[in-house]
Formats: C-alpha cells, sequence, structure tokens
C-alpha cells in the first residue's frame, strides 16, 4: 500500500520571517500559550482564538512555547506557524517515540520539541522557566497548574478573556489568595494582550537583567559588586 503524503501549508515549512530582538543582545521574546488539550469544554470559537493568538505571537516577532500538546495549544502553535513564526513545545515525554505512543502528542506546527523526561508537572515547570512570558487561555488543571508557576515565579501573565470561564476562575483564586501582583494583565483580543506583554517583558529586561550582582568573593569586582552588563 503506497504511503500517503501529507500536504503542508507552505508557511509552515517556511523559515521564521523575523524575530523580536531584546535590548543588549538577550535574545528574542519568548511567550507561552497555556491551554486545555482537550478543547470540549472551551466553546467552537476557542480554536480560532488560539490560532489568532499564535499569529499575533509571530506578528510581535516573539518565539512561541507551548506544552507541546493537541487542542488549544496546538491551534496556537498553528496559528505562529500561519506567520512563519518560530516554535517550540516542552514534551512531559523523555524521547519522541514516548511523545507519539505513549503520551499520544503531535509533532506538527514546532520546529523544535524539547523532550524533558519528567511528566507533565515537571514540564510545566520547565515550559513556564523557559518562557519570558505565559497566556491563559481556555484550560483546565495542567493550564492552572502553569498558571501557579508563573505567578509564584512573578512571571508576565495574560489572561484571555472568552466565553469558556478560565479567566473568572482565576479572577476568583486570586483574590482569594491576597497576593498583589502587579503583573497581571486581561484581554479579550489577542493582539492588544500580546502587545501588552511583549511591552512588559522588554521592561523587565532593562530593569532587571541588564546588571549582573556578583556574589563570588574571589571575583576581581569583589563580593556583591553589580556589575553593569
Amino acid at each position: 500500500m503506497a504511503m500517503v503524503r501529507k500536504t503542508l501549508h507552505p508557511n509552515h515549512t517556511t523559515p521564521p520571517a523575523n524575530f523580536c530582538r531584546l535590548p543588549d543582545g538577550y535574545g528574542v521574546v519568548k511567550i507561552c500559550v497555556s491551554g486545555a488539550a482537550d478543547t470540549g469544554t472551551c466553546g467552537l470559537d476557542a480554536f480560532e482564538t488560539a490560532k489568532e493568538l499564535g499569529r499575533e505571537i509571530s506578528k510581535k516577532g516573539a518565539i512561541i512555547t507551548t506544552g507541546a500538546t493537541t487542542g488549544f495549544p496546538m491551534y496556537a502553535a498553528l496559528g505562529a506557524k500561519d506567520e512563519c513564526g518560530f516554535s517550540i513545545g516542552f514534551s512531559p515525554a523523555s524521547n519522541e517515540r514516548e511523545h507519539v505512543e505513549v503520551y499520544k502528542l503531535p509533532l506538527e506546527f514546532m520546529d523544535v520539541i524539547i523532550y524533558t523526561g519528567f511528566g507533565y508537572s515537571g514540564r510545566d515547570l520547565l515550559l513556564v522557566r523557559s518562557s519570558d512570558a505565559i497566556i491563559i487561555g481556555c484550560g483546565r488543571i495542567g493550564t492552572i497548574n502553569e498558571f501557579s508557576v508563573a505567578f509564584e515565579d512573578r512571571r508576565p501573565i495574560g489572561i484571555l478573556e472568552g466565553s469558556w470561564g478560565t479567566d473568572e476562575i482565576l479572577r476568583q483564586m486570586i483574590k482569594e489568595a491576597n497576593r498583589p501582583n502587579e503583573k497581571l494583565v486581561y484581554d479579550s483580543d489577542p493582539k492588544a494582550l500580546v502587545e501588552r506583554l511583549v511591552e512588559m517583558v522588554k521592561h523587565d529586561k532593562e530593569k532587571t537583567m541588564l546588571v549582573y550582582n556578583n556574589h563570588d568573593s574571589r571575583s576581581a569586582t569583589g563580593k556583591d559588586s553589580e556589575v553593569v552588563l
């Protein structure tokens, strides 16, 4: 039986078009998209909203990072590739075969897959800490776990408002937590949300990453001295 060749959209195999460089060589903005792998409870508009989110991330020259999974994050990665963006997936599996055969996860729409081998909870931690900001879409318990990591780590967080109700759950959680966080933004417009997060990341990098605090007493600059990079 002849093998069926999959028809790919030209943009999905085209090299990335542009990258948003951060000040003084601090790399490219990496935005994580977190959401439900099973979007059955998200509503019909979730797929198009996720794709629009991915497209806006690529248009801003940022890299999209996801949990290398199905559902909302996959559609966001698809949208990013529509605009010739760059997509990185963080897999819970330890290799490609486990990723596909055990976890039943896709390989499509990702330029790089990092096989963490740490399962879902360990993957979530590495995904968030490898990203400069995170967007929370329609989600379930895994999405809330990724939100919690980002919240504790003071990452810029964009909460996408929609018909799915995840944003309302998170509003209530934040209210009950009594933990003020100035790095939270809410918006129903994917373009506006991405723009606000990119600006927050740039501000954070300019404020905190251009100064290195040296804790080594053997250094020529002296212990606890601040060195402008």
